[in-house]
């Protein structure tokens, strides 16, 4: 297999965004290795479809994050969470979730295709990928995906169906990271979603120290 044909780029390169020819392709698979992906992550890379059968990797500079440490649920959101009967569960239906985030409309276009929801299945399936959902009467009404490497944890996408319902499958996601000894939280980029939660841009260079060291710590999401 031609992997020299994918080489990802020195994380110190100022490179955002990478295009390569993708070798699994050439022997007609339908998803990205899971070896593939876990190398990215480790290297600062993430993977998004800019068109069906066109994936691109991204590693913004400045990184979005939240700092664990400093999380808060805003008091609006804290008192509605109170008054609410969701559920929390974890791991339940992961490809349920990936799939609702696919059907959420967004203005830019949404990037995951069937490529990528196939990949991060076959991740859930080897343990690296995980959702958290948000459950009301029986229905699950929103919940969030994301990979966990070592100490880091990358959150990819979260989808509702009720009010607060993603913002509730937050909340509880650092929860569990903090209660696990997660050491880094990636949001990739910030928005001003993720902003009232404390999110923050830092420049690569601190991005890459983070990462080095929350790879150094060895936790469990399950």
């Amino acid at each position: 297999m031609p992997n020299a044909e994918c080489r990802m780029p020195n994380a110190e390169e100022h490179k955002s965004v990478f295009v390569c020819v993708r070798p699994w392709q050439i022997f007609f698979q339908s998803m990205i290795p899971v070896d593939a992906l876990l190398e990215a992550y480790a290297s600062v890379w993430f993977p998004m479809s800019v068109a069906p059968g066109d994936i691109r990797w991204y590693s913004p500079d400045p990184r979005g994050i939240i700092p664990l440490e400093t999380f808060h649920v805003p008091r609006r959101l804290s008192r509605a969470l109170r008054h609410t009967r969701f559920e929390i569960r974890v791991n339940t239906a992961f490809r349920d979730v990936i799939m609702a985030c696919s059907e959420r409309v967004d203005e830019e276009g949404n990037w995951i295709d069937r490529e990528i929801i196939e990949s991060y299945c076959a991740l859930h399936d080897k343990g690296h990928a995980h959702s958290v959902e948000c459950w009301l009467d029986g229905a699950m009404v929103g919940g969030l995906y994301g990979v966990a490497l070592k100490g880091a944890f990358f959150g990819e996408s979260m989808f509702h169906r009720v009010g607060d319902a993603s913002k509730a499958a937050l909340a509880a996601l650092v929860d569990r990271l903090r209660a696990r000894g997660y050491v880094l939280l990636d949001t990739q980029w910030v928005t001003d979603h993720l902003e009232q939660f404390g999110a923050v841009e830092i420049p690569r260079r601190r991005y890459l120290r983070l990462l080095d060291e929350a790879l150094k710590v060895h936790v469990t999401f399950a």
